[in-house]
């Protein structure tokens, strides 16, 4: 591991300092517990030099008159040179990331103390990454194929987002929506002319884009049609967020049930049944809601039929057709937005997860048709168009939407195919493999189902870090440049686990 330590390097820093430790910067606190040492030895001297001096003319009864004047100067000139060197260590080391207060020892059952019960993590913490490899804090190497759930396009600390965040962290951090900003409108422009959109609201998060997608439906329908018209339609199994309105226009009950009134003239139908949206559509429905490939709700791609059939429909009764590529977007399906394989194009459209990388950002991109009826005040955020985001996904987005990394999507799905059809041949484990690009999902045999999560835990405990896609489904959702020879390792570290998984069961 050169990137963050060696594996044994990291270990024995845990051994040494306990319960890993470590700075901002990802060095060990053994090299700032050195570099403090430095200072501290160097402030020491400066002192006892000090002392010494002041002690021996204390000492002196009679002092040479003739040297006294030039004995000041020659020391003053010296402790002015000696302390500024000892100040030029001092701010190298600040620098470096070295001097600094020592953090809090924390480990995976602090979860339990101090964060809200909403989450059942992993029972490793992961501390550093790289590319498509992660280490925890014991210093286990692991393979990522989760890609923080879409996330991590680039695969960790990429180069060019890392260089891209370290630029913009020393010049301007945040400035709210009373002001714009360099990246923000760049970025915009950015993906204005990579797709159909001709104005672009940015927030923190794909539900954020997701309630100003479904606000603005409506506020156009009401303002522009009729104030009558206000239903949507989405889809059972979908996701949206988890937003009052977002988790109510997706199709899971289980994720919105229990918090009081959900907002009204929202209507679900089966995913990909183009006869049960007939049924529903009328002159009073303002749009329709979804994804073109259902991540939480199971992997499961769009038909073409299907897209093509819903934009008639919208068409026909002037509801905005609104496309979540929250999960699909940013080259996940081989394209840089989903949309453009189907050849239909939505009225309004949101991104997020691969969009920054890593770092948190959203956008809502439509046309200026549908913009206009908008108007100041209407919707809004402090942080949305954040520099530092807005600068990072700029960069991610020139990385990403080039010719080299589209094509490559599409290689590296076919070895993740293969792989999967051979581990199937072997032990017979699943009776679908589905998705498009590197969103993928793999359907578990009746005889496992309910499994996923077992082989979850068992993938990790090979080191392997996955998905699941409810109780029957693997989901995989790795870097878009993962290296080969990772995806070869990740799938052998899965077939083990899924080996272990069947030995317990048998």
């Amino acid at each position: 591991m050169a990137v963050c330590q060696s594996g044994k390097e990291m270990q024995r820093d845990f051994l040494i300092l306990g319960n890993g430790k470590r700075s901002a910067h990802g060095q060990s606190l053994n090299k700032e517990a050195e570099c403090n040492f430095q200072v501290q030895s160097i402030s020491t001297l400066y002192l006892s030099l000090n002392f010494s001096v002041v002690a021996k003319r204390g000492i002196r009864r009679k002092p040479k008159r003739k040297y006294g004047c030039h004995y000041l100067i020659y020391y003053a000139y010296f402790m002015i040179i000696f302390s500024l060197v000892v100040s030029g260590i001092f701010w190298q080391c600040k620098k470096d990331g070295c001097v600094m207060a020592k953090q809090q020892a924390v480990a995976r059952d602090t979860f339990e103390k101090v964060m809200l019960p909403i989450y059942a993590p992993a029972d490793f913490v992961p501390v550093c990454g790289k590319g498509s490899r992660v280490w925890d804090q014991q210093g286990r190497e692991y393979v990522d194929f989760a890609g923080g759930i879409a996330v991590t396009a680039l695969g960790h600390c990429h180069p060019a987002l890392v260089a891209a965040l370290h630029e913009q962290g020393e010049k301007l951090w945040h400035v709210s929506n009373v002001f714009t900003n360099e990246p923000a409108l760049r970025l915009a422009q950015k993906l204005i002319d990579a797709t159909f959109a001709e104005r672009v609201f940015f927030a923190n998060s794909g539900a954020e884009a997701n309630e100003a997608a479904f606000k603005l439906a409506r506020y156009y329908a009401s303002s522009k049609i009729s104030p009558y018209k206000s239903k949507i339609i989405a889809f059972h199994h979908a996701f949206h967020g988890r937003t009052l309105f977002t988790v109510s226009v997706g199709g899971q009950p289980k994720y919105s049930d229990g918090f009081g009134p959900k907002p009204a003239d929202i209507v679900h139908v089966p995913f990909n049944d183009l006869d049960a949206v007939k049924a529903v559509i009328d002159d009073h429905t303002c749009a329709i809601v979804l994804e073109p490939v259902q991540g939480e709700g199971g992997v499961m791609p769009a038909t073409e039929s299907f897209l093509k059939g819903v934009r008639e429909l919208c068409d026909r009764h002037q509801a905005l057709l609104v496309f979540d590529e929250v999960q699909s977007g940013m080259g996940r399906t081989g394209k840089l937005f989903t949309y453009m394989h189907y050849g239909v194009t939505p009225d309004i459209l949101t991104t997020a997860k691969a969009l920054g990388g890593g770092f948190p950002i959203s956008a809502m991109l439509t046309t200026n048709e549908i913009a206009s009826a908008m108007h100041v005040g209407t919707h809004g955020t402090t942080y949305g168009g954040n520099p530092l985001a807005c600068a990072v996904a700029e960069a991610a987005l020139d990385v990403i939407n080039t010719p080299e990394v589209m094509a490559g999507i599409e290689e590296r799905h076919a070895l993740f195919v293969e792989a999967l059809a051979n581990m199937n041949a072997k032990y017979n484990v699943f009776t679908q493999v589905r998705g498009m690009g590197l969103l993928l999902g793999a359907e578990l045999s009746p005889e496992y189902h309910g499994k996923a999560r077992d082989i979850l835990h068992a993938a990790a405990a090979e080191g392997l870090m996955l998905l699941n896609a409810g109780p029957d489904i693997l989901r995989f959702a790795p870097s878009l440049v993962v290296e080969f020879a990772d995806i070869h390792e990740g799938m052998m570290r899965l077939e083990k686990a899924i080996g272990a998984v069947i030995a317990k069961k048998s």
